[in-house]
């Protein structure tokens, strides 16, 4: 709700909203062109996947490598099994929510009784477009 300490919503406000929205896209673009620049350069000096750091006048830019490892379920789960290391697998218990909901639309499953299960998530987006009058 509005009161009246607030900014009113205004066609300037729009046009500026809509300018900086634009810019910064083309920002992002030049930061993204520079940034492969940039990784191209210290891939040259220092090898791919490689960290690194170079000054150039009063500028320094250092590269890190940051990484993260992540087992392939299936295969990780078949591994445990086939080592019988049953005990280092997890069994989570979660609900097929495409199947509830499926179960729902056919009546087979009262919706009402799922009434205090649903979690709504919203989010909230602003577009702003230049008409052509």
């Amino acid at each position: 709700m509005a009161n009246s300490n607030e900014e009113k919503l205004t066609e300037e406000l729009l046009k500026k909203y809509y300018d900086l929205s634009t810019e910064k896209k083309e920002i992002e673009k030049d930061l993204n062109q520079i940034k492969k620049q940039i990784h191209s350069y210290l891939d040259e000096q220092f090898g791919e996947e490689e960290k690194g750091e170079v000054k150039i006048g009063k500028y320094k830019v250092q590269r890190t490598i940051r990484s993260s490892i992540k087992y392939d379920d299936e295969k990780t789960i078949q591994k445990l099994e086939d080592l019988n290391l049953e005990d280092f697998i997890l069994q989570v218990k979660l609900p097929d929510t495409e199947k509830l909901e499926s179960a729902m639309k056919l009546d087979l499953v009262n919706e009402d009784e799922f009434s205090g299960c649903k979690k709504e998530k919203r989010s909230r987006a602003i577009t702003v477009k230049e008409l052509s009058l």
